[in-house]
């Protein structure tokens, strides 16, 4: 256990943390819930770093960073469903959206775990990782939308654009979700049948 796998791990706990915090009927929650959550986002691009720069990537990171992921960012959409307070994060027309990224994470982390019994270890797409952005960035400026409601009394300009900009940002995640898990699939469709692995 390393310091790359130890932050990757981080994100579990974040995830409870930050929607603990949402539901808290306290003053400056809302921000340290956006705020832990941007740091949870960060942990994303810094637990890689520090394992390229240290020369500790293993297998373990790997699947780790890729579960960890799913975990965060796909609860923390479905606990924005929720009412909290008055009104929930994400509006009921974004129930589809968000089935669409869970029903792909645990796809694809069906697909790397048969993988892993066929001793492979499948590593993020490009594709993926781009929507690992969006959907950070989205999910943030929604937190944020929030906050400024709850703890800064923001005027309805500022919040009508941090949260129009949130869920635009949202259903582009939706839909490079679909498509990456889609391409995803159909690449590795021979690892998920169990088939000779796909050629390097």
């Amino acid at each position: 256990m390393n310091l790359p796998n130890l932050i990757t791990l981080s994100r579990v706990p974040t995830l409870f943390v930050v929607v603990g915090l949402l539901y808290a009927p306290l003053h400056w929650a809302a921000t340290a819930a956006f705020v832990l959550f941007v740091a949870g986002g960060i942990t994303d691009w810094l637990d890689g770093y520090l394992a390229r720069r240290f020369q500790q990537v293993s297998n373990f990171g790997k699947l780790m960073d890729a579960l960890t992921d799913k975990i965060l960012f796909t609860g923390l959409p479905i606990a924005m469903l929720v009412p909290l307070r008055d009104e929930p994060l994400l509006p009921q027309w974004c129930v589809f959206p968000v089935l669409v990224i869970v029903a792909r994470e645990f796809l694809i982390t069906g697909l790397r775990l048969v993988a892993a019994s066929q001793g492979l270890v499948l590593a993020a797409e490009k594709s993926g990782k781009i929507k690992t952005v969006l959907l950070i960035v989205s999910i943030g400026a929604l937190l944020l939308a929030n906050a400024l409601n709850l703890d800064f009394a923001a005027g309805e300009k500022a919040l009508a654009f941090w949260t129009m900009l949130g869920l635009l940002l949202f259903v582009g995640a939706a839909a490079l979700t679909f498509a990456s898990g889609t391409g995803y699939l159909i690449k590795y469709w021979d690892v998920f049948m169990g088939r000779t692995p796909p050629a390097k």
